[in-house]
């Protein structure tokens, strides 16, 4: 599995980071617990098995010429009834068409992940993997309370077998972990 993912800006890294300690201080599933180097707050825009010829450099290309891109928070939603906890992000027209860019550039690519089509994407921030949806209301008053601001700032992919990151910007701060 190959993703192509956008990375955060320092303040609403540590705005995620802030709402998962918050949950796993109040003993609510939360992403705080995962230390593998590539954790990190991420927008994931496209998830394939493999990216076709070329389209590591093209989504290079795309992805430095529309970042940064502003971010605003809407409310914490658990996707699926039990599946993951996150926070929305509000589509704007610059991200819905960064977001038709890339699967245009991975329009030949087998295996797409189903929940990143078009017409069918959410955008959001993870803040829990596996999290019972009866909590939710609970999770809103612990991590909803404060909605980070930032941007988007830079974009990477993330390799599902050797469970490492790639670079998929030249400018901005470092997206590989």
């Amino acid at each position: 599995m190959r993703t192509v993912e956008l990375i955060c800006s320092p303040e609403l890294d540590a705005g995620v980071r802030a709402a998962w300690s918050r949950l796993a201080a109040a003993g609510l599933p939360s992403l705080a617990g995962n230390t593998h180097p590539t954790n990190r707050p991420h927008l994931t825009l496209a998830s394939v098995e493999d990216f076709p010829p070329g389209a590591e450099q093209r989504l290079t290309d795309l992805c430095d010429a529309a970042l940064p891109l502003p971010v605003r928070l809407g409310r914490l939603e658990v996707l699926d009834g039990s599946a993951p906890l996150v926070w929305l992000v509000r589509p704007t027209p610059q991200l819905v068409a960064l977001h038709g860019a890339v699967w245009d550039v991975l329009a030949e690519a087998a295996g797409p992940h189903p929940w990143h089509l078009p017409g069918r994407w959410v955008p959001h921030l993870s803040l829990a993997l596996r999290f019972r949806g009866a909590d939710r209301r609970r999770a809103r008053a612990v991590a909803g309370a404060e909605r980070p601001a930032g941007e988007f700032v830079a974009a990477r992919s993330y390799h599902g077998e050797t469970r490492t990151v790639s670079e998929l910007t030249t400018v901005g701060p470092r997206a590989g972990g």
